[in-house]
């Protein structure tokens, strides 16, 4: 599994040969100037939710490259509208795609789309295949649900979580959604794009490490293997 972060909760990732690009917020995002958007390959795109900061370079990397969108069925029907094929999900459901399994998780968080529509209820997925597991949290605050992805998935290799905190669960949230997960690989998202969700990075990495796990803070645009 190789995992590009594109900033703020922005991803690609490669599994089995797909590309997954998650939330992509990155034209109009602090990092713009690092990522051009008309370089990125994908075959599918994953919305964990409809705001702004998750979604606007949607449509255009959609309809360039023809990808297919997975997110919850309000969101996947508004971009079919616009000519964008996709495949709807609901909480607690699970499909088996070419390149593996994705489960919809539940998240604690509100979701509109740019244009004021109802996104329905935000969520969040696990993706696994024979070898791997990865959660990716979405904009969410900690919840009880969390407990039950162990119970329902693989054991998880990497867990991505929002740690900024104000939109959703800070640091110390997070590394007690690191135990209800059952996973000691994190990778951060959602913080420091705007001084609301500024961290004290090395802060973060301390108290992880206190309790045996890692947090890793991904360098925009590097490609990391796990």
């Amino acid at each position: 599994m190789k995992i590009q972060y594109l900033g703020h909760a922005a991803f690609l990732i490669t599994i089995n040969g797909t590309n997954l690009l998650v939330d992509p917020f990155i034209s109009g995002g602090p990092h713009k100037n690092k990522i051009d958007i008309n370089n990125i390959e994908v075959d599918y795109i994953l919305l964990t939710h409809g705001h702004g900061d998750h979604v606007a370079d949607t449509e255009d990397i959609a309809k360039r490259t023809g990808a297919t969108l997975v997110s919850n069925f309000e969101i996947v029907n508004w971009y079919e509208q616009k000519g964008i094929k996709g495949h709807a999900m609901n909480h607690g459901g699970k499909f088996e795609f070419d390149f593996g399994t994705i489960k919809y998780v539940y998240a604690t968080h509100s979701s509109s789309l740019p244009d004021g529509t109802y996104a329905g209820n935000p969520g969040g997925f696990v993706i696994w295949t024979e070898k791997e597991c990865l959660y990716i949290a979405g904009d969410t605050g900690l919840t009880m649900d969390m407990k039950l992805i162990p119970l329902l998935c693989p054991p998880l290799n990497l867990a991505i979580l929002p740690i900024g905190d104000n939109y959703t669960m800070g640091y110390e949230e997070a590394i007690i959604a690191s135990d209800f997960v059952d996973c000691k690989q994190i990778i951060a998202c959602h913080y420091d794009t705007m001084p609301i969700i500024k961290v004290d990075q090395n802060l973060v990495i301390t108290k992880f490490r206190e309790i045996g796990k890692e947090i890793h803070f991904l360098e925009i645009g590097r490609i990391k293997e796990y």
